[in-house]
């Protein structure tokens, strides 16, 4: 019995890892929801549009949306040079130490005026510098979390400074870690800010990432039952709920989640053949729909 639940848990997971990296190009439709954030940054109302929609698709983890909205914003004005940060903060995937630095640090070479920008907006700068700039990736993680720590501290105002101080924390975290002390600071700091915006999709996400254990679980329900109802354009962010109703034992609404996250991702995949099904297939290791009933139905048998 302990056996099949644990392989339905990898399957669910491995979901999750199709969805992430799955990805559709071009432009978010204006219909599309992804959340609702304050970001203000200097350039054009043209270039302050795009550059929300690539933070809000960068919050949910929708990589390839978010760089392609970062991309739009520099390809109708070079000299935007926040968009040149959105598109480097792209190619770093935090909880799985996973980075592109090469493609990170050719972006960044493109800042090359930041005369005009606030103090806020070059230490945002200077922070993601950092986590491509020397050393191993843990050490870049860490030095970044510091400076992201120092905005956060410099404006408690700015919730976006907030969720990526959090998500930083989480960054910092490698398998085997022992305690919950960074993740628990990270989870109050979203926690704060999805209590003032409860749109926040960063907000909603990096609580759930940062209770996803047994015994810390219930703190992100709120957030867990929202994230999907903030981002429903993001297949990510439909399927980050079951893993705190994984965690709580909550079978049915594991289902539905990730039922809804499944066609979510290949209705993208049917727009783009960069992306065919076999991919999602293969990583979930056969996972489909109806195995995903069967196995929820029945998970101690």
């Amino acid at each position: 019995m302990r056996s099949k639940l644990l392989a339905f848990k990898r399957n669910l997971l491995c979901l999750g890892a199709a969805l992430l990296f799955t990805a559709v190009p071009g432009s978010l439709r204006a219909q599309a929801t992804l959340g609702k954030i304050d970001f203000p940054v200097t350039g054009s109302p043209q270039d302050q549009q795009c550059f929300i929609r690539g933070v809000l698709a960068l919050h949910s983890f929708w990589f390839e949306e978010a760089a392609d909205q970062f991309r739009e914003c520099t390809k109708a004005d070079p000299g935007f040079m926040m968009g040149y940060w959105g598109e480097a903060m792209t190619y770093n995937h935090p909880l799985w130490a996973q980075q592109d630095a090469e493609s990170a640090r050719k972006v960044l070479a493109k800042i090359t005026d930041t005369s005009k920008l606030t103090a806020r907006e070059r230490a945002y700068i200077d922070a993601v510098r950092l986590l491509y700039g020397q050393g191993d990736k843990l050490s870049r993680d860490i030095a970044y979390s510091k400076a992201m720590e120092k905005i956060h501290s410099e404006y408690p105002k700015d919730d976006e400074a907030a969720c990526f101080y959090a998500l930083s924390l989480l960054g910092t975290v490698r398998p085997g870690d022992k305690g919950f002390v960074r993740q628990m600071r990270a989870g109050a700091i979203a926690l704060d800010v999805f209590q003032r915006n409860p749109d926040h999709p960063g907000a909603a996400h990096y609580v759930i990432h940062s209770f996803d254990d047994p015994e810390h679980a219930i703190l992100a329900l709120p957030a867990a039952r929202r994230y999907a109802e903030i981002a429903p354009a993001a297949p990510h962010a439909r399927h980050m709920p079951s893993h705190i109703f994984l965690q709580l034992g909550m079978w049915p609404q594991v289902t539905s989640s990730n039922l809804s996250a499944w066609q979510a991702s290949v209705d993208w995949v049917a727009r783009d053949s960069r992306y065919p099904c076999a991919i999602i297939t293969a990583c979930t290791g056969g996972f489909t729909p109806s195995s995903s009933r069967d196995n929820t139905a029945r998970p101690g048998s």
